[in-house]
């Protein structure tokens, strides 16, 4: 999916933040692959408090006091620029998002939509749901309704998962995120027993609820336009379809158990199986927020 070259975007929703000096705390980024994996897999869209896998900030456990330092991206003025620069294209899909639920929320009974605040990181930061590093992969933050990526994520993505990571695919990821916001003002989170694990568990639910919400802003989105009247983005193709479609299945968890080696084993599920995160994806794509119910439908149809 392509940004028409002329569209304005408001790059203010976004900001990239940093540490700092002093010593880091939580999960180290580099070195022992497989538990790093390991973090990185479990932790994958997760739409739940990361305090349970990383450290809490100012708790301890061997870190200094440290500066957060946050500043505006530059140069996403357009969408041209959206499509040469990672930071203006999160710019400029959080720019879309934004305007459609702050209309669609409506459809779904939420009468207070906000705007969740969204951060770019880049290697480590601290937050409210504790200290997180790219091993983290992007997640919401509930308590402080807010979005976390880094966008090495993509890079990820394509050579851990061997997922083709192109645009529409990077920009799921934030509209999987996104959706976990709406949740958050919805009550969906509050109501979920967000303990359990495994097939037709509410933590799944919430999961492909997500990957629902993202695909109804995919169908929509080429009507979603800036404030001169000017669409943000060109109608999606086939190809672009496929290429979310392939970042879906690959953060299946039969695929992550499948790539770490592991036995696939249904009843540890959190986040559904390829086909389940797929199929709910196309049911917001072609059926818009109101199809994403997750929570009506029987366990054997989830």
């Amino acid at each position: 999916m392509s940004f028409n070259d002329d569209a304005r975007i408001d790059s203010s929703k976004v900001r990239r933040r940093g540490r700092g000096r002093g010593r880091t705390t939580g999960i180290a980024a580099g070195g022992g692959g497989i538990a790093v994996l390991a973090v990185f897999l479990i932790a994958q869209f997760t739409g739940v408090d990361l305090s349970g896998l990383v450290s809490d900030p100012g708790m301890g456990g061997g870190g200094a006091s440290e500066q957060i330092v946050s500043e505006e991206i530059q140069g996403c003025e357009t969408g041209a620029d959206a499509n040469e620069d990672i930071d203006c294209r999160m710019a400029g899909a959080a720019d879309s998002l934004d305007r459609y639920w702050s209309t669609e929320a409506a459809a779904l009974g939420i009468t207070d939509y906000v705007t969740p605040d969204f951060w770019l990181f880049s290697d480590a930061t601290n937050t409210g749901c504790g200290s997180a590093t790219s091993a983290s992969g992007p997640f919401y933050c509930p308590p402080e309704q807010a979005l976390y990526v880094d966008t090495v994520f993509y890079d990820q993505l394509r050579s851990s998962y061997g997922a083709s990571g192109g645009p529409l695919a990077q920009m799921y990821v934030v509209g999987h995120e996104w959706g976990h916001h709406i949740q958050q003002l919805s009550g969906a989170f509050e109501r979920a027993d967000r303990s359990d694990t495994g097939p037709g568990s509410d933590t799944i639910r919430l999961e492909v609820q997500a990957d629902c919400y993202a695909g109804a802003w995919v169908g929509a989105a080429s009507t979603i336009a800036d404030d001169t009247g000017t669409t943000f983005l060109e109608p999606v193709t086939p190809a672009q379809v496929a290429d979310a479609l392939d970042a879906a299945a690959a953060v299946g968890d039969d695929r992550i158990q499948q790539a770490s080696g592991s036995e696939v084993d249904s009843d540890t599920w959190t986040h559904g199986s390829a086909e389940q995160r797929q199929r709910w994806f196309e049911a917001g794509r072609t059926g818009g927020s109101t199809a994403c119910d997750t929570f009506a439908v029987p366990a054997a149809q989830l």
